[in-house]
């Protein structure tokens, strides 16, 4: 049985998300198990990384699925990415070892995040980056990101339940710069909690153009309540970059 590693690109606008849906045949992961299907004539269940929202992209996506084909990796590539929609594409396929599992073989991820702050929205950035047109203070906003960066509870900046498992994560980096009338937000952190870098988006947001105050991080740090934390950005902005491991 081969173990094959999967790095995989795909705009998310279309789809319900990354994983497989018993009611919908609109996901990334659906999508790839049924050609797949086709061509090993094997039922394959991908393991993914993680989850992506409805709207969300990948640049760097990573799974992994077994099967006995005998096909080599370039005709798999080949294969994939001639029946695949063309919004979903197989970057690389490496053959790995046995025991390699795309989920918890992780030990970190890098996303982007893009916030359009022009007066005027974009036909051609629509479904790519997050339409906030405010006047945006970004000393604050850094200074925001410098009070997230390091090892924390980050139960209050997600939408999980308070849970027996550790809500404990790490941020290595979160910075922000402008690219022309994009703001580029990089999370990379040895994981991130469901809607943990939306959340957070929407903090900065909202510390950015003054309704919110900066120490507002800390309490919710303290108190662990979601609601103190800001909005749910909505997740056409956020791109899936890169997971790394070991």
């Amino acid at each position: 049985m081969r173990n094959i590693k999967m790095t995989i690109e795909y705009d998310g606008k279309r789809y319900q998300g990354w994983q497989r849906l018993g009611d919908s045949d609109k996901t990334i992961q659906g999508k790839i198990e049924n050609i797949l299907k086709q061509m090993t004539e094997e039922t394959i269940e991908i393991i993914g990384s993680g989850r992506t929202d409805a709207g969300a992209h990948a640049r760097g996506q990573v799974a992994n699925f077994k099967t006995e084909s005998t096909l080599g990796l370039a005709e798999m590539v080949e294969f994939l990415n001639r029946y695949l929609p063309r919004d979903i594409v197989v970057k690389e396929l490496k053959e790995v070892a046995e025991r390699f599992h795309a989920r918890y073989n992780s030990n970190g991820k890098k996303y982007s995040y893009y916030v359009r702050t022009a007066t005027i929205p974009s036909a051609f950035d629509y479904h790519y980056s997050y339409h906030y047109p405010q006047t945006l203070d970004l000393e604050k906003m850094n200074q925001a990101c410098q009070k997230l960066i390091g090892t924390h509870d980050f139960l209050g900046f997600s939408s999980l339940k308070k849970t027996k498992k550790s809500s404990t994560r790490t941020i290595k980096e979160l910075s922000v710069q402008r690219e022309g009338d994009n703001l580029h937000f990089t999370f990379v952190g040895d994981g991130f909690l469901y809607n943990m870098v939306r959340i957070i988006m929407g903090t900065l947001l909202e510390i950015g153009d003054g309704t919110r105050k900066l120490s507002s991080i800390d309490e919710v740090f303290e108190k662990k309540i979601r609601q103190d934390a800001g909005i749910t950005v909505p997740a056409q902005g956020l791109f899936l970059d890169e997971v790394y491991y070991n």
